[in-house]
């Protein structure tokens, strides 16, 4: 049997600051992504029509409440 890594206990289980190392490496990508696609045009664009959207939808449900006496 082979002898475990560093980041693994003797038992082959990965240790505490390993699965944290990895979990923290994931958020930090998925953060950097993140920002990367929030600066592109397309990004803005879509973010304009959610926010157009939504406003819509809060129109609507005002419309509709006052409709039903609320």
């Amino acid at each position: 049997m082979s002898e475990p890594g560093p980041d693994y206990t003797a038992d082959g289980v990965p240790t505490f600051d390993y699965v944290r190392d990895r979990i923290e490496q994931r958020a930090a990508t998925a953060d950097g992504a993140d920002e990367l696609d929030a600066a592109t045009p397309q990004a803005h664009d879509l973010a304009q029509q959610e926010a157009d959207r939504a406003e819509a939808a809060r129109v609507k449900l005002e419309e509709i409440r006052r409709s039903l006496g609320g």
